[in-house]
C-alpha cells in the first residue's frame, strides 16, 4: 500500500503514525543515537517505543497533531519524525527526531520549516515553543537557524512567538530574531 502524505516539501513527505507502523517506530526510537537526548535513560525499551507510538496516535486523534513520520520522497525511506505537541490552546511545541544517516543533510531544518508554516497557516497557532537538551549542540544549532529565519514569522498580526531552550536558556523572539535571551535557574 502506498503511503499517503498530507504535507510535502521538495524532498520530504509527512504522514501520520498508525498502529501498523511499529517497525518504523522501532527503526527510529529504537536507535540510541536518536533517543540519546530525548529520554532520561538515553534509550527506549521496546515497551517505551510502543507507548511512544500510541501517544503519537492518541495526540493525532485528540489534538490533530503528532510528531509526524517524515519520509524521503524519492526513496520513500523513513527519515524520522517532526511535528507538534499541544501546549495550550493555539500554543504548540515543535520537535524533530531524525535517524542518524539523515543528519547534516538539511532535513531537520526543512521539516521544521514545513511544520512551522503548518502550525501558523493551518492550525492558526499563536505561539510555538522549541526545547532541547542543553547537551545537544545540534538541536541548539538548528533552533538558532530557525529563529534567524523567523520561526515566528507571523501570519497572525499581534502575537510574536517564543522559543524555549529547555533547562538552561530562554529566548524570546521578535520579528524572527532573538530579542531577549536569559539564563534559567534550575531547581
Amino acid at each position: 500500500m502506498e503511503r499517503k502524505f498530507f504535507l510535502n516539501t521538495d524532498r520530504i513527505g509527512f504522514s501520520k503514525w498508525a498502529q501498523d507502523d511499529i517497525e518504523l517506530a522501532r527503526l527510529l526510537w529504537g536507535n540510541p543515537e536518536v533517543t540519546k537526548y530525548i529520554c532520561a535513560s538515553g534509550v527506549f525499551s521496546d515497551d517505551d517505543i510502543i507507548r511512544r507510538l500510541n501517544t503519537e496516535i492518541q495526540n493525532e486523534s485528540v489534538y490533530q497533531v503528532q510528531y509526524w513520520p517524515v519520509f524521503e520522497l524519492t526513496t520513500k525511506a523513513l527519515i524520522g519524525c517532526c511535528g507538534l505537541r499541544i501546549h495550550k490552546t493555539e500554543e504548540y511545541e515543535i520537535g524533530v527526531h531524525l535517524r542518524p544517516e539523515y543528519w547534516g543533510r538539511g532535513y531537520a531544518k526543512e521539516s521544521a520549516n514545513a511544520v512551522i508554516e503548518y502550525a501558523f497557516c493551518v492550525l492558526n497557532a499563536k505561539k510555538l515553543f522549541a526545547g532541547h537538551n542543553p547537551d545537544n549542540s545540534k538541536s541548539r544549532k538548528l533552533l538558532k537557524k530557525l529563529t534567524r529565519e523567523g520561526i515566528a514569522i507571523l501570519l497572525s498580526s499581534h502575537i510574536i512567538g517564543e522559543v524555549r531552550h529547555t533547562a538552561d536558556r530562554v529566548g524570546i523572539l521578535s520579528g524572527g530574531f532573538i530579542k531577549e535571551e536569559f539564563s534559567v535557574e534550575r531547581s
